[in-house]
């Protein structure tokens, strides 16, 4: 038997450590290595090039850049591409119990001691070779119904404006997740030096629901893959000419002076947000050149303007920015998101709803027949949707003019042309009243994952490490529609 070692019990000759000191030092060595080992994961997980993080795309893409017409505020669906012809003869009598089921509903509309069903005020007609039904709102559109996957079973969870959009753009109601166009950037990377990977295009409108930056925002991945907002008029982004004084040359011995101090701020930091900073500031100097010729749709052809519609040549208007929208995909840009306001129609809904397909429906068809006459349709993927939909019932008293819709989950009609999209068809369906999806519901992970997949990215491998775990634009969620692709 061997003996056992003695205990110590006075002072250690020097060089020699005790049982604790030894043990702390030897937990703290692989704790060490363990984090180092998490660090370089996370780091790994992070490596970017000018190329973004994947060195292979996941599935042969179909589309290579995408232009998303968001409709912000809930454009009703039951007047523009769900028909219902019972809605229309049950006009009048109260939504029965049996397709509400117990539902939510706002405060707006909760309180009220009757829920009238209202039909929709215009006609709507059968169009194109796919005899899809499409409101007598939009004619245009109705053009070009072939070139449409119509997706009438899109479905949500929020039932009210900012947590609705914001999971729309990020795919989450809560705040702070990065929004897709930052996912597009960060996993593709660009094509373009000279320009924003990821573009924002406001409708210059009166004001209306608030939009926030964040909705743009790259959240927790690095923000050079934030949105980058071009506004209409002489100066598309702001603070990017050289002010009063300053000439190119002054201005590049500043941007040199700043680059070696954030150099060494990096060697002593290994901070990548700094290295993003340098990267924006030398974005900046090289859009200075780039952003007046993308910028410049007085170039255009009185012939393609003319696809746009008469408001094209007001800038900031919807078919300014659908033209824009055109020249930025043209050069390389990835994602450009067009927000058009005000399709919040509690009351007044038939001048209300009028309005807005006369401001959107000519320069969207426009943009599909733009890209499509230059080649660029079959690799580019547009978008068209809102938040959420309305309800089937009127908001307040059912009047023949003044009533209006109230917020809807439940079911909303999304579309979406080129870039692999199966064009000529129409997806889901709602049940008599367009209350509840009655087939195939795509809820918004569902389109999330399909326009990812159109691509070439899974989106389930498309992560991020942020806080101790893997992130994705679809949280856990999420099945590609097969019957969205061509």
């Amino acid at each position: 038997m061997k003996p056992s070692l003695p205990l110590c019990t006075g002072p250690l000759p020097a060089g020699h450590l005790s049982r604790r000191q030894l043990l702390g030092r030897v937990g703290m060595g692989l704790g060490g290595a363990a984090l180092g080992q998490l660090l370089m994961r996370e780091q790994a997980a992070g490596a970017e090039t000018m190329h973004g993080v994947l060195d292979g795309l996941h599935f042969p893409a179909r589309a290579k850049r995408v232009i998303y017409l968001f409709q912000s505020g809930g454009p009703s669906q039951t007047e523009t591409w769900d028909y219902k012809p019972e809605l229309i003869r049950r006009h009048g009598e109260d939504l029965p119990d049996s397709v509400r089921k117990g539902q939510r509903l706002t405060g707006m509309s909760g309180n009220q001691a009757r829920l009238p069903l209202a039909a929709p005020f215009c006609g709507f007609k059968q169009h194109g070779r796919s005899g899809t039904w499409v409101s007598d709102l939009l004619p245009r559109t109705a053009e070009v119904v072939d070139r449409l996957c119509v997706i009438n079973s899109v479905f949500t969870e929020a039932i009210n404006h900012d947590p609705a959009i914001t999971f729309l753009q990020t795919g989450s109601q809560i705040s702070g997740r990065p929004c897709i166009g930052s996912w597009v950037s960060y996993g593709l990377g660009t094509d373009n030096a000279n320009l924003p990977n990821f573009v924002v295009l406001i409708t210059r409108k009166p004001p209306d629901q608030p939009l926030y930056s964040r909705l743009w925002g790259s959240g927790f991945l690095p923000s050079r893959h934030q949105g980058v907002q071009f506004r209409g008029g002489k100066d598309p982004v702001l603070y990017l000419g050289n002010p009063a004084g300053v000439d190119a040359e002054a201005r590049r011995q500043v941007l040199d002076g700043l680059r070696e101090m954030h150099e060494a701020q990096v060697s002593a930091t290994a901070d990548d947000e700094i290295n993003t900073r340098i990267a924006q500031y030398e974005m900046a100097a090289r859009m200075q050149l780039s952003v007046p010729e993308a910028t410049d749709t007085k170039t255009e052809p009185e012939s393609v303007k003319a696809l746009y519609g008469p408001d094209v040549d007001k800038p900031g208007s919807f078919a300014a920015n659908c033209l824009l929208a055109r020249r930025l995909a043209e050069r390389g840009v990835k994602f450009i998101q067009l927000y058009h306001q005000g399709w919040d129609q509690h009351g007044s809904l038939k001048s209300g709803i009028s309005g807005q397909c006369r401001e959107t429906d000519h320069a969207s068809a426009g943009l599909l027949r733009d890209l499509e006459q230059r080649g660029m349709l079959e690799d580019t993927l547009v978008v068209w949707g809102g938040e959420f939909g309305r309800t089937a019932y009127s908001q307040g008293k059912l009047t023949p003019d003044g009533y209006g819709r109230d917020h809807h989950p439940r079911c909303f009609t999304v579309w979406m042309a080129g870039g692999g999209a199966k064009g000529g068809t129409v997806v889901g369906e709602t049940d008599e009243f367009s209350y509840n999806v009655a087939r195939d519901g795509v809820h918004v992970h569902d389109l999330h994952a399909t326009m990812l997949h159109l691509m070439g990215i899974d989106h389930e491998r498309l992560t991020y490490f942020f806080q101790g775990r893997r992130f994705r634009l679809t949280d856990v969620h999420g099945h590609v529609v097969p019957s969205v692709l061509a």
